[in-house]
C-alpha cells in the first residue's frame, strides 16, 4: 500500500502530467482504489483546475490523504500580475515548486483569450533579440508545470482560454518530450479540451526536432522564427543558424506540412536596418515562394542589453506591402502590453535583477 511507502526515498508522483490511462493505472495500482476514481481525480486537475487535494471534495478524505502522501500536485505561486492600461493584457511571474521564476502573457482578442506560455526557464538559444536567452537555460519545464500555467491564468481570469501559443521563454523542440506531452494533455477531450488547432508552436528552427514533431500527426500550428533572408545574416541574429541552413528548416518545414496539411507560420522580427529593406522583402518571398505560409512581421522589442532598433512604421509598411506585392499571406504583429514589459523575458529579466 503507498501509505507505507517511505517518500523520503522516491520522488512522489507528478499526477497532472499523466494521461487518463496513465492515471487509471496509478490509481488502481498504487493507490489501490476503484478505476472511477480515476476519472473522478482526471476531471478536478483538469477541468475543475484544483490548486490542492483538499479541493476534490468528491473525494474521500482518506484518499485525499493518500494522494497528498504518494503524488505531487503542480500549482503555480502567483508572484507579480501587470495589466496593461493600453489593451488589458496581463502579464504574470509564476513561481515554480522549485523557485524558480517564469512569465506567461495572457492577450484578450474579439475571438477569445489567448496565453503566450514559456516552455522553459530561461533559453539557451541565445537568439539576439530575445531577452529569454540572456541568463542562458536553467532547466525545462514539466508538462504539469506548462499545463498550470494555462489553469492558473484561466483561473484568475474567470473566462475560457480558447488559444496557447508556446512563443514564450525557452524553445520548446528543446524540450520536445514535455512539450508534445503538454499540448496532447491540453488538447485531450477529457480535460480543457482546446483544439490542437488553435495552439501554435514556434521554434527558431531545430530541424530534427520538426521532422519528428511531423511524426506526431499534431494538428497545431508550426511557427518557424526566420528573422533573415540569408544564412549569413541569420548567424548575426541566431545562433541556431550556425547548425541549420534555412535550406534546410525550408525542407522541414515541407515535411511538416505534408503530414498534417496545417499552413506555416514564419516569424520575422524586423530590426532598424538589418533586415527591413525591400530588397529583403523580396528575398523573403522568393525563399516562401511555393510553401502555404503565413509571414507575421514583428517590430522587433528593444531591450536594454542590445542595440536594435525597431523599424519605423513606414519601413515595416513598406515591407508589408512588398510581401503582399509578391503574391504573400502577410500580417504586422499588433504590438500588445507595451507598458507592462510583456515580449518574452522583460519582465522576468527585470525582476530577477530587482532581487540581486
Amino acid at each position: 500500500m503507498c501509505e507505507k511507502v517511505d517518500v523520503k526515498s522516491m520522488d512522489k508522483a507528478d499526477i497532472k502530467s499523466m494521461n487518463l490511462e496513465e492515471l487509471t493505472v496509478f490509481v488502481t495500482g498504487t493507490l489501490k482504489e476503484p478505476k472511477f476514481r480515476a476519472a473522478q481525480l482526471y476531471q478536478w486537475l483538469h477541468v475543475k483546475l484544483a490548486r490542492s487535494f483538499d479541493e476534490m471534495t468528491s473525494l474521500s478524505k482518506a484518499l485525499r490523504e493518500k494522494l497528498d502522501t504518494c503524488a505531487v500536485l503542480t500549482a503555480l505561486e502567483t508572484v507579480e500580475c501587470l495589466v496593461s492600461k493600453i489593451d488589458g493584457t496581463r502579464k504574470y511571474l509564476f513561481r515554480l515548486p522549485d523557485g524558480n521564476i517564469i512569465e506567461s502573457v495572457l492577450m484578450k482578442y474579439k475571438h477569445g483569450n489567448s496565453v503566450c506560455v514559456s516552455s522553459q526557464v530561461g533559453c539557451r538559444m541565445g537568439c539576439r533579440f530575445c531577452a529569454s536567452t540572456l541568463d542562458g537555460l536553467e532547466r525545462s519545464m514539466t508538462p504539469s508545470e506548462m499545463l498550470d500555467e494555462v489553469y492558473a491564468i484561466q483561473r484568475d481570469l474567470g473566462e475560457r482560454i480558447s488559444n496557447v501559443v508556446i512563443m514564450g521563454s525557452g524553445e520548446p523542440l528543446d524540450n520536445y518530450d514535455n512539450v508534445v506531452r503538454f499540448i496532447k494533455l491540453l488538447s485531450d477531450e477529457n480535460g480543457l479540451h482546446i483544439s490542437q488547432r488553435n495552439i501554435t508552436l514556434s521554434t527558431c528552427g531545430i530541424v530534427p526536432k520538426i521532422y519528428a514533431l511531423a511524426e506526431e500527426k499534431l494538428q497545431v500550428t508550426l511557427a518557424i522564427s526566420l528573422h533573415a533572408v540569408s544564412d549569413e545574416q541569420r548567424r548575426t541574429l541566431m545562433p541556431i543558424a550556425n547548425k541549420y541552413s534555412i535550406r534546410e528548416i525550408l525542407e522541414a518545414c515541407k515535411a511538416y506540412y505534408s503530414h498534417n496539411n496545417r499552413r506555416l507560420t514564419f516569424e520575422y522580427s524586423l530590426v532598424a536596418g538589418v533586415n527591413d529593406s525591400p530588397e529583403q522583402a523580396r528575398a523573403l518571398a522568393g525563399l516562401l515562394k511555393g510553401l502555404n505560409a503565413h509571414v507575421n512581421l514583428i517590430p522587433v522589442n528593444p531591450i536594454k542589453e542590445r542595440d536594435f532598433r525597431q523599424s519605423d512604421n513606414s519601413a515595416v509598411n513598406n515591407f508589408k506591402n512588398s510581401l503582399e506585392k509578391y503574391g504573400e499571406n502577410v500580417t504586422i504583429r499588433r504590438e500588445m502590453g507595451r507598458d507592462i514589459q510583456a515580449a518574452c523575458g522583460q519582465l522576468r529579466k527585470n525582476y530577477l535583477n530587482r532581487q540581486v
